[in-house]
């Protein structure tokens, strides 16, 4: 099995040494997704629901250009500033996995200066 780099087009290119989704086999990574506009380059809103509506917004447009979609993410990390934004978020999310919800961890960390959320996820290449 090889690694594969999934380009995106309309992506900027990271400014630091990752990339935005690597395939092997028929299992997609995906690096942790912000609340940031690929074309704008800028954090979408200061809200927890902007900024993940822009995250998963993101990460389906990943999975569209690696073949793929929301409806086959197997697995996400969810990692949150506040856990007192838990709701608002959740409720965010639970509109891009109406049904059949992946597999899921939520962890409360540090991030970068004004990012509320982070969201990385494995899925899969429908056959």
């Amino acid at each position: 099995m090889r690694k594969e780099v999934i380009v995106v087009d309309k992506f900027p290119k990271p400014a630091v040494p990752y990339s935005y989704c690597v395939k092997a086999g028929n299992f997609l990574f995906i690096a942790g997704q912000v609340g940031v506009d690929p074309a704008t380059s800028k954090l979408k809103g200061s809200s927890i629901r902007e900024q993940t509506e822009q995250a998963l917004i993101n990460m389906a447009n990943i999975l569209k250009a690696a073949g793929s979609s929301m409806e086959h993410v197997v697995k996400t990390t969810v990692f949150i500033s506040d856990f007192k934004e838990f709701e608002e978020m959740n409720e965010v999310y639970a509109k891009f996995f109406p049904i059949n919800q992946p597999a899921r961890s939520t962890v409360q960390v540090v991030l970068y200066d004004g990012f509320k959320v982070e969201i990385e996820a494995t899925a899969i290449i429908p056959s």
